[in-house]
């Protein structure tokens, strides 16, 4: 799936007048996709096969959970609309109660009213034909009063079914949450197990040295697909349309996710080996991520170590990386906004609690999170 997507990069790369020289450098990121895809093959280690089942669970449990993101919105929408079609029932009661009262009304001061009009009429000697007219009036008038009344019987009666098929929609959408959510636990169940399966071998390894190789080959793979970004994103996206460059965001960015820091920029890891080129920022599962800033998603997908991983370009060189989520909600190609919720935290990657791991680059340079984002965490 990484090297589809670094295929589909080359292949998207805008058309040259000189299409020699067009192929000429299609061919060359060839060559560069094709190296890559052989030094990533090498740093293959022996626990690849427990690897790929975790991803293969991690991926489906993502897909599950845009599923349940989705169908708990159709619910959140159907309730709403049950709420609209429960206030406009209320109006059409209430309108039918004013219209029969002010029918009743019209019939007792039609009645006394005809009584009256009838004695004068004869008492005054006056043509009946005068209380016909009158009689006929009220009689008209009755009976544009009664068909309102229907008409108004018609709506609510339409608006009670339209309130069955809402509740009944409703109820099927969460049948399918129920289901979705089934189906969810049993897959997180089985990510779960294969989890303790990867602990249990790292475990076997008795020396550190191996431990540091298998570190060191995450983050070698890391460096390996955002060398790629680097070198085929510019000729691919065009440049980042924003209020002002990301440059002068720095120490203005809300960060992408509340929770405190599990690890700091700069600090080391590995047996002391390694440094953190990022944060490790402890957040609750399936709390929502946001986008630091305007930008293009330049990767969505999944990446050794660093499990659900989305790499965002905010022009200028400059990129976002947030890793380890349960879902991601934006692909390849797609424009976020700051603040925009982009996925949701997990423990992909076969970590042991949740976190999102989160990075910020320059051409490549890390730089430390906490310089760039706004003071407090929430």
């Amino acid at each position: 799936m990484l090297f589809t997507f670094l295929a589909a990069l080359v292949l998207s790369a805008p058309a040259s007048a000189e299409r020699p020289m067009e192929e000429v450098k299609l061919q060359k990121l060839r060559a560069t996709i094709a190296t890559l895809r052989k030094e990533l093959d090498r740093t293959r280690d022996r626990f690849d096969r427990t690897r790929r089942e975790i991803r293969t669970a991690e991926e489906r449990i993502a897909e599950l959970a845009r599923n349940l993101r989705s169908a708990n919105r159709k619910i959140d929408a159907q309730y709403r609309k049950v709420a609209e079609l429960e206030a406009q029932r209320r109006q059409v009661n209430a309108s039918v109660d004013r219209q029969r009262d002010q029918l009743a009304r019209q019939v007792r001061a039609a009645y006394a009213t005809g009584q009256q009009e009838y004695l004068r009429l004869l008492l005054n000697q006056e043509s009946p034909a005068a209380l016909g007219r009158m009689v006929s009036y009220y009689d008209y008038f009755n009976r544009a009063r009664s068909e309102r009344i229907g008409e108004l019987q018609a709506t609510l009666s339409k608006l009670e079914s339209l309130r069955a098929e809402v509740n009944a929609e409703t109820e099927r959408l969460k049948a399918l949450r129920a289901d979705y959510s089934a189906e969810k636990e049993k897959l997180e169940a089985v990510r779960r197990e294969r989890a303790v399966l990867l602990l249990k071998l790292k475990r076997d390894i008795s020396t550190k040295d191996e431990r540091l190789a298998t570190a060191k080959a995450d983050a070698k793979e890391l460096e390996a697909v955002l060398s790629a970004l680097r070198t085929q994103v510019g000729d691919t996206f065009d440049a980042v349309p924003a209020k002002q460059p990301f440059k002068r965001l720095q120490g203005k960015l809300n960060w992408p996710v509340k929770g405190a820091l599990q690890a700091r920029f700069g600090t080391s890891r590995a047996q002391g080996q390694l440094r953190w080129e990022g944060v490790l920022i402890r957040a609750g599962h399936g709390q929502e991520v946001r986008a630091v800033a305007r930008g293009r998603v330049a990767f969505a997908d999944w990446l050794r170590g660093y499990g659900l991983l989305m790499v965002i370009d905010h022009g200028d060189g400059y990129m976002s990386l947030y890793g380890h989520n349960q879902s991601l909600f934006k692909e390849t190609g797609d424009w976020v906004d700051a603040n925009e919720v982009v996925a949701v935290v997990g423990d992909s990657g076969a970590q042991e609690t949740e976190a999102l791991y989160f990075e910020i680059r320059h051409k490549g340079k890390p730089l430390d999170p906490v310089k760039w984002c706004r003071r407090g965490r929430g």
